[in-house]
């Protein structure tokens, strides 16, 4: 129902906004750095199961719905953030059990569901489907629910391929890492540095007009 060149169009734009540095990229690459690359890839796909959930919300008109009431917005933005807050807490939490030889490793489906509410719990992820996907739905190519759950599928797909490399690339430089005594110690709070981080932005995030 989509044609070629719409995908192709709608692709390149994805790739596009995929290469500017966002909070997604700097979580999945920490929680690489941190954790492994299995929690790299663990966080890209939690991230692609938000994005399905939001390609599905807005499919269904829900996304809609919600942005019109003014201060979902902020509802959800402040439960972002005490979230965060509270990924940073938990973090510092551990950092003391990783001075010892035996570092615990964080179980990938905790990091999995981190990234996952993490995305979710972004105002601007839910407006960026609501604004992003209607500019390359035509209405004369047939069902307008079905092409956004198209496009949503094809944008899901690229940014898990880019979020796993991302993910292993994280990995990578986990291992380079581990040759410092420290590097335990460095990664946890180079983790909690980044959420906290994330809590600030998403804090003094604005509506967009």
């Amino acid at each position: 129902m989509i044609d070629f060149t719409t995908l192709l169009m709608f692709s390149g734009a994805v790739l596009l906004l995929l290469l500017s540095p966002g909070p997604n990229m700097a979580f999945v690459i920490s929680h690489g750095v941190s954790d492994g690359w299995r929690g790299g890839v663990a966080s890209s796909l939690g991230i692609c199961v938000a994005d399905l959930v939001l390609t599905l919300l807005t499919a269904s008109g829900v996304t809609a719905l919600v942005a019109s009431w003014p201060p979902s917005f902020d509802v959800i933005r402040y439960a972002g953030v005490v979230y965060l807050l509270w990924l940073v807490v938990k973090t510092l939490q551990n950092s003391a059990r990783l001075d010892t030889a035996l570092v615990k490793r964080v179980r990938l489906s905790r990091v999995f569901v981190q990234a996952l509410l993490n995305s979710l719990l972004n105002p601007k992820a839910l407006l960026f489907f609501l604004v992003f996907l209607p500019q390359f739905v035509r209405p004369e190519a047939g069902s307008i629910a079905v092409q956004l759950l198209v496009l949503g599928g094809v944008l899901t797909l690229i940014a898990g391929v880019f979020h796993a490399l991302l993910g292993v690339f994280g990995g990578a430089l986990s291992r380079v890492f581990a040759a410092n005594a420290q590097s335990a110690r460095l990664q946890k709070w180079g983790l909690a540095s980044v959420l906290m981080l994330l809590a600030a932005r998403l804090a003094l995030m604005s509506r967009p007009a």
